[in-house]
């Protein structure tokens, strides 16, 4: 758990528009440990998901590098890998996407789907060592055998989602980018799911990145967790650290929304005014001063560092000391 398998250095994603410049993902470092979940959150529009296509490449990054290290071959620069590269990195990281039906073929049935990765990649050369691992996966997945010769149409969204767990894990891969896997599903199923995740992680030790705007959700699957804002992380730490003592304004905005469940307990809820500006134009200094309680004449000036401020608990504000609470 303590060395690192994911280094990201500065990395960046800038798209062209019609506007101008988008910053989806400016200037963002981070590690991700083997083994461990790092949860990814923010509202809708801070740049979460793109960051998590760079992870694997399938968007390419302006600037910036992804090192994944160790592992089953040497140490590779994901942005600057070759074709041939490229191709053997599929293998060792996968994603499963936020919306179970879009990106599930609608023409192929359940057993066509979980086996398209492997038919793509040559593992097996027959067709009856592919069967039994098709229904090897289902059955890690928790998919009946009947339903093999089901289609996506046919299937409630809790076994679409499994199907696209079964085809991440087809390769066995060391490392899965999870983009909000439970956010378009009801309660009950998102249980189901975030706990068939934690019993695969913890039987074939996989390390994730685990992307949603719910922070119950993910303070339930994390080891760490990274906040991000317009396309910077602000605070990055432990997850019980992070909801007890959040360093970073935005983060403590993000902790008081969360509603408890107690009668006798009340929370000052901290509400954000202003818009958040445009990541085509970004403002100088610091992004959440627009918005932030103890905005000074530094924040518009500096852009603030991403620093450690308290043991593994990292935070970008110039003024952490009247920041820190504890909630």
């Amino acid at each position: 758990m303590t060395s690192d398998y994911i280094r990201v250095e500065s990395l960046k994603k800038y798209f062209h528009t019609k506007r101008g410049l988008l910053h989806a993902v400016d200037d963002v470092s981070f590690t991700v440990r083997k083994g461990e979940t790092l949860g990814l959150v923010g509202e809708s529009g801070c740049g979460k998901s793109t960051l998590g296509r760079c992870l694997i490449r399938l968007l390419d990054a302006t600037a910036g590098r992804v090192l994944l290290c160790g592992g089953k071959c040497a140490d590779i620069d994901v942005t600057r890998a070759s074709k041939a590269a490229m191709k053997e990195l599929r293998k060792r990281v996968q994603i499963v996407f936020q919306d179970p039906y879009s990106c599930l073929n609608p023409r192929l049935s359940v057993w066509e789907l979980i086996a398209e990765p492997l038919i793509v990649n040559r593992v097996f050369p027959g067709k009856s060592a592919m069967r039994a691992r098709v229904r090897e996966l289902m059955n890690t997945v928790g998919l009946a055998e009947r339903l093999e010769n089901s289609y996506p149409h046919e299937l409630d969204g809790g076994r679409r989602q499994r199907i696209g767990i079964a085809r991440s894990l087809a390769l066995n891969p060391e490392f899965i980018v999870l983009d909000e896997p439970v956010s378009a599903l009801d309660v009950c199923i998102q249980a189901q799911i975030l706990n068939l995740l934690n019993d695969l992680q913890r039987e074939f030790h996989y390390t994730y990145v685990f992307i949603s705007h719910n922070l119950s959700v993910v303070k339930h699957v994390s080891d760490r967790i990274a906040v991000m804002y317009l396309g910077k992380i602000v605070e990055l730490s432990d997850y019980k650290e992070l909801f007890v003592k959040p360093l970073h304004p935005y983060t403590q905005a993000l902790l008081s929304a969360i509603p408890v469940a107690k009668l006798d307990v009340r929370k000052e809820r901290i509400l954000l005014e202003g818009d958040v500006p445009s990541p085509i134009e970004p403002p100088e200094g610091c992004r959440f001063m627009g918005r932030c309680r103890r905005c000074q004449s530094l924040c518009g000036e500096k852009t603030p560092p991403l620093r450690e401020i308290l043991p593994g608990h990292f935070a970008a504000c110039h003024f952490m000391q009247d920041a820190a609470v504890d909630l």
